[in-house]
């Protein structure tokens, strides 16, 4: 029996021949959605899927046919695809060798997520002003995800690695399929009955347009909008847009981007903290150095000033003692001098000539030395030494 066998790869090789021996096969029209495209810059090949609501086929269009299109291809396009089918040998999968591609439209699923995107930005769920910031130092984080694959993993080495002391809840849920929206919406009803948490991180790994479609639920976007916390929505690649991502406060490409953006690294904290401390240690050494300088400086001014006081007590002494001697000559000097002048004035004084019997003539308190001065009637004042006369003129004689 085993004489009779075919190889696989002989079994591939008479498939191969059969489906290519159909004329039918070899030139055909397939209308359908573009999903899980791959342009391969580097071949020039493109890969995609082409499907409808009830099935898919494994489209492939090599360099030669890829260079001739007008139009750039993105999944979710609709579009009608010429070529022949065959077997791919190596897999025994059957695809479409695609040689010419026109577009027909947008897929149902694009269509549908315009949609919901034109709806929600009218209602203001992706104003730009109602985003929160992360953040610096978050102390709990939720992570809403598969509990399996390679996207929680990676969420989890990143935050241990990055920010240990932050406590991790995680939230496990299915992110594809019936049950992915309703057990998102009641993973995230239940972090917001709780307090402390930070921020949330909801997302999943890369996939097709329909594995990602949960993410586009209107009702998710909702529910993201009402969280008390910021919120990074972190589904599939790079080059993956969903409603939640629109919604979230932030959008990060990939869901190891979001827990790098979710937390800071230890690690530089550390090191700023440890510059910090050297900068701080440096600075208050300099103070201190300068401070001690200071005090010495002004010992040293001190010092320099009671030496400088001491040598110059003697100068003042003497300066001291002769000064007290002038001091007692001039006050003498001029005792004398007042005495001489007290006697000089006392002799001219013009009591001492009234007291030998003159007198002196005045009116209205002015001394007058005329008779040229009066006239008959005038109220005079003659003053003698031991008294005042008040007298009124009679007569005037002229000499």
């Amino acid at each position: 029996m085993t004489q009779s066998a075919l190889s696989v790869k002989q079994l591939n090789f008479y498939v191969k021949n059969l489906i290519e021996g159909d004329p039918r096969l070899s030139s055909i029209c397939v209308l359908g959605e573009i999903s899980n495209l791959k342009n391969h810059y580097s071949s020039g090949h493109i890969y995609f899927t082409l499907k409808d609501n009830d099935a898919s086929i494994s489209c492939v269009m090599f360099r030669s046919f890829a260079s001739r299109l007008k139009f750039d291809l993105e999944n979710g396009m609709q579009v009608a695809v010429r070529g022949r089918v065959s077997v791919y040998e190596k897999d025994g999968q059957y695809r479409i060798y695609a040689e010419d591609i026109t577009e027909a439209g947008l897929g149902d699923i694009a269509r549908r997520f315009e949609q919901v995107k034109v709806k929600l930005e009218k209602e203001g769920l992706f104003d730009p002003d109602s985003k929160r910031p992360l953040p610096k130092f978050p102390k709990k984080i939720a992570v809403v995800t598969s509990s399996s694959g390679a996207a929680v993993r990676d969420i989890l080495n990143i935050l241990s690695r990055r920010w240990p002391v932050a406590e991790v809840l995680m939230c496990p849920v299915s992110v594809q399929g019936d049950f992915a929206v309703p057990e998102m919406l009641e993973a995230l009803d239940g972090l917001y009955a709780l307090e402390g948490i930070d921020l949330c991180i909801i997302g999943r790994g890369g996939g097709s347009a329909e594995d990602l479609w949960a993410f586009n639920d209107e009702k998710l976007a909702y529910k993201i909008y009402e969280a008390p916390f910021p919120v990074i929505s972190a589904v599939g690649h790079e080059t993956d847009f969903t409603i939640s991502d629109f919604v979230a406060d932030l959008r990060a490409p990939t869901p190891s981007a979001a827990a790098e953006l979710a937390v800071p690294d230890m690690a530089e904290i550390l090191s700023q903290l440890g510059a910090y401390k050297d900068r701080l240690s440096n600075l208050l050494k300099l103070k201190f150095e300068n401070c001690k300088l200071r005090l010495e400086r002004v010992s040293l001014d001190k010092n320099t000033a009671v030496e400088f006081l001491n040598s110059k007590a003697e100068i003042i002494d003497r300066l001291s003692d002769k000064l007290s001697v002038e001091l007692k000559e001039k006050i003498n000097s001029c005792k004398l001098e007042f005495s001489e002048n007290a006697g000089k004035l006392d002799a001219l004084s013009p009591l001492k000539t009234m007291a030998r019997g003159f007198s002196v003539v005045s009116r209205a308190e002015k001394v007058l030395q005329s008779v040229k001065e009066l006239k008959q009637d005038d109220l005079i004042d003659i003053r003698f030494a031991d008294g005042t006369v008040k007298a009124k003129v009679k007569e005037i004689k002229v000499k």
